[in-house]
């Protein structure tokens, strides 16, 4: 490929961030950046591309220097540099779960998920995920419709778990009928969701039933033993 100053402008990383903004780039771009230069064979983009292949970017994030410092073209400053990127974007992720809301009761959730449920004509299934800490990595809504174990899938639910390595979670759902007793299908989906949650070390800490600012725990009511 040559030099990356051989490449047309629109096609050099720093470039192309300049114009079209970080988000632009690919993984093998913005590691060239960090990287700035190549070796004599092969630019930056390129080098960072052998990077890639050979680690993704957890296990480049997690790899000490005197391993990368051993990968042609590296070297001492350029392993640095990797590093260096890359605590800093686990000190900003840190700082971030500092500032997370926590969750210590179930009006804690009613107050977050209310505003969201109210004037809703159909009941919508939101998921609350949690670190160790109880404090909120990610809130989704799962489904929207009649509650049926037959429609909610628990691959999606415990997919957004296990992306966001949550350690819980809680439901919560809208009856628009304004009944807060759970109907037998929001007990049996709730008891499905708790053995699979073992399965991948995931609990199910609580499923809310929310009708204005009104609301039923599961937990609360021991449904969850």
């Amino acid at each position: 490929m040559g030099k990356i100053k051989d490449l047309p402008i629109s096609e050099r990383p720093r470039e192309r961030l300049l114009k079209q903004g970080v988000s632009a780039l690919s993984d093998a771009e913005l590691i060239a950046i960090i990287l700035r230069t190549g070796t004599a064979k092969e630019n930056a983009v390129e080098l960072a591309l052998e990077l890639l292949k050979k680690f993704s970017l957890k296990e480049l994030s997690r790899i000490n220097i005197a391993k990368l410092e051993k990968i042609f073209g590296i070297g001492e400053a350029k392993a640095c540099q990797i590093a260096a990127c890359f605590e800093l974007g686990r000190r900003l992720a840190l700082s971030r779960n500092e500032k997370m809301q926590k969750i210590s009761h179930p009006k804690d959730v009613v107050s977050i998920i209310s505003p969201k449920l109210e004037n809703q004509k159909r009941e919508h299934l939101i998921g609350i995920y949690l670190n160790s800490r109880r404090k909120i990595l990610k809130e989704e809504t799962i489904f929207i419709g009649t509650l049926d174990a037959s429609l909610i899938h628990p691959r999606e639910i415990f997919k957004i778990a296990l992306d966001e390595s949550a350690a819980a979670i809680i439901l919560a759902h809208n009856h628009p009928s304004g009944s807060l007793k759970p109907s037998l299908e929001d007990i049996k989906i709730t008891k499905e969701l708790m053995k699979i949650g073992k399965l991948f070390g995931i609990k199910l800490l609580d499923h809310i039933i929310i009708c204005g600012k009104k609301y039923f725990s599961m937990m609360k009511k021991g449904l969850l033993n």
